[in-house]
């Protein structure tokens, strides 16, 4: 089933995006939360519309989003955890505590906007992804240190 995205969904697409789902996908969970709605061919018509009146709009988000990452780049962060005598975490360094320290370092990010690759369980260098727009993103460099 082809359906039009209404906003973000995570492993799937981005806003005004028009994908192809399973029937139950749509039908019992994009649809009914307000995630997306049905491609028919009237809908198609004034999404195309939409697209093309919003293009300018489109363009000054894009030129934001690459903005702030240009701020971002060549920042490296360093976060302190509690560790266990073998270098373990005590629980993992998450979107939510790198967000805090690019605040920190005076960059307002949304934690919503970040994701971590591959799980930080251990002292070490990590990378982290921020995704500003669907074409602008930008990795962070960081590393945990014990506390």
């Amino acid at each position: 089933m082809k359906i039009i995205l209404k906003q973000d969904v995570a492993n799937l697409g981005y806003k005004d995006d028009v994908v192809e789902v399973k029937n139950g996908y749509a039908r019992n969970y994009l649809i009914p939360q307000g995630m997306a709605i049905m491609a028919t061919e009237s809908a198609l018509k004034v999404h195309a519309e939409d697209l093309r009146q919003r293009a300018h709009k489109i363009a000054k988000i894009k030129a934001d989003a690459e903005a702030a990452a240009a701020a971002l780049e060549g920042v490296a962060l360093t976060i302190g955890a509690k560790v266990s005598p073998t270098g373990t975490i005590y629980g993992s360094v998450t979107p939510i505590q790198i967000a805090q320290a690019l605040a920190e370092a005076g960059h307002e990010v949304d934690r919503k906007l970040i994701t971590v690759n591959g799980e930080v369980k251990q002292v070490g260098k990590y990378a982290a992804t921020v995704r500003f727009h669907k074409e602008v993103a930008v990795e962070i460099p960081f590393e945990v240190v014990a506390e």
